[in-house]
């Protein structure tokens, strides 16, 4: 067991980057976070390849960008397929919780799943071709507890259900919350274990996706906190892409994740979610602590790595937008921290990196070399001190599905300074100056001042979508290799 050491992956699902206290973000209320952010390295500017849950997950499970997996949204199939690598190396291969595999149900080569999906989803088969009954809905059953959803917040108060926003504090037993079942079960899991095989660990919370429904005592830790609110001007909507107008709409129209949107929600309201929002990251902040202090004591964290980090983020108003499908910082850049008790050096690390980069460097702490295939590169070289960066630009991609029904493919591009974003077909796009404008509220696409800068960046968006598709091709199985020390 020494020899490889025991990976402990958690993954919220989406959690916005400006969430943790001891990254920047004041008002919040994060103990456990801040501990591992201030003992481990923590990468501040992490972005994931896709802003929806499926297609991200998809390539930090596979190494490779969406236009290689074929996986652009949430309803296309796929499987993992580097944890069977880890399972053929030796190690007991575990998710509790959310994974977001398609379907539900698919083992996604782990020994072991108790998966629990989306908070609040459609349950009958005739509504929904992926609906069932995961570990969440049996306990509840079990308890004779109707689940809430959107179909009972609405019957019961179709009132209040609209002008809710999608911020519903938690009504029934504690424990029967998913973020609190989902951390319980890991804790109960840990303490029966009694295998001395090598541990990997995939613990999926299902928060602070909405609907944003925190235990009440932790909405009272932000009754009176001050939370940063966006102001979204006519000037701003208007700079953007007709798709994004169409998205807002969607939104506002259908209801989806108990979010029932508005057009312009006033300052109470953004301030009301983004309460309920961030209480919902404090209590899952108290549960990784309790799975923290378990691996402590039955001795895994001995030889150890442990990754926190999240799918994507969430919007919260920022551009008048909720939840993800756009392309903003607040959608595409998300929390991760790598801690182990003894190995990484405490560093903070601004550069960019991908999310799914968290796959090779996996799979070298277990000795596995990852296939050159692989489009994700390995934290190593930061975490071990021999570089300050492995990448100059950051990649996103998005294609049209049943909510982003505006536009048929777009794909960001982000670097130091300059993000485009560029529609497939459209005459429409967006650029910031992210050093100038950090909020992203000034559209440049069309200005004349930045033809030449915006072509440039462009064309790198198309040779780059050239070269994925030239040399993007299915992974081989590795050999195990001898495992990196930490």
């Amino acid at each position: 067991m020494k020899d490889k050491p025991n990976i402990i992956l958690i993954i919220t699902d989406q959690q916005r980057h400006d969430t943790i206290n001891a990254l920047g973000a004041s008002w919040m209320k994060t103990p456990m976070l801040d501990k591992l952010a201030r003992e481990g390295a923590a990468f501040t500017n992490c972005y994931v390849t896709s802003p929806v849950c499926v297609g991200s997950r998809a390539s930090l499970f596979t190494g490779m960008y969406p236009h290689a997996t074929g996986v652009f949204t949430n309803f296309h199939p796929w499987e993992p397929t580097w944890v069977k690598w880890l399972a053929d190396a030796g190690y007991h291969c575990v998710n509790i919780g959310k994974m977001h595999i398609n379907p539900y149900d698919a083992k996604g080569g782990f020994h072991q799943r108790f998966f629990v999906e989306n908070k609040d989803r459609p349950l009958f088969l005739d509504e929904h071709p992926r609906a069932l009954y995961d570990e969440w809905d049996k306990a509840l059953h079990a308890r004779k507890i109707e689940k809430p959803s959107r179909y009972t917040r609405h019957r019961a108060d179709p009132e209040g259900y609209r002008d809710a926003l999608g911020a519903f504090p938690w009504h029934l037993d504690e424990d029967m919350h998913s973020d609190m079942f989902i951390g319980d079960h890991a804790v109960w899991w840990l303490k029966e274990r009694r295998s001395e095989a090598p541990l990997f660990l995939q613990i999926g919370f299902p928060g602070p996706h909405p609907p944003y429904d925190p235990l009440p005592r932790y909405l009272d830790m932000y009754k009176d906190v001050d939370i940063p609110v966006p102001e979204t001007s006519d000037e701003e909507l208007a700079a953007q892409p007709p798709s994004q107008a169409r998205l807002r709409d969607n939104m506002i129209r259908n209801n989806y994740d108990s979010v029932s949107w508005k057009d312009r929600p006033s300052r109470e309201e953004l301030l009301r979610i983004r309460r309920h929002y961030a209480a919902n990251v404090s209590m899952i902040d108290d549960k990784v602590g309790e799975i923290i202090r378990v691996l402590d004591e039955k001795g895994y964290l001995d030889n150890a790595i442990v990754i926190f980090t999240s799918d994507h983020g969430d919007a919260l108003g920022d551009h008048g937008h909720i939840q993800k499908w756009t392309m903003y910082e607040g959608a595409v850049k998300v929390p991760l921290i790598v801690w182990s008790k003894d190995g990484v050096m405490p560093r903070r690390n601004d550069s960019l990196v991908q999310w799914m980069d968290i796959a090779p460097t996996i799979l070298e702490a277990a000795g596995i070399e990852p296939p050159k295939a692989f489009e994700a590169k390995s934290l190593w070289p930061i975490l071990n001190g021999d570089t300050n960066a492995i990448r100059t630009e950051a990649w996103s991609e998005l294609a049209r599905d049943h909510i982003q029904t505006g536009a048929e493919y777009m794909v960001m591009r982000r670097d130091e300074r300059w993000k485009v974003v560029y529609y497939l077909g459209e005459e429409h796009g967006e650029l910031y100056d992210l050093l100038k404008d950090p909020g992203e509220l000034h559209n440049l696409w069309a200005s004349p001042e930045h033809v030449e800068l915006k072509n440039r960046l462009v064309h790198e968006v198309l040779v780059w979508q050239l070269r994925g598709a030239i040399s993007s091709r299915q992974a081989p199985t590795p050999k195990p290799q001898q495992p990196m020390l930490i």
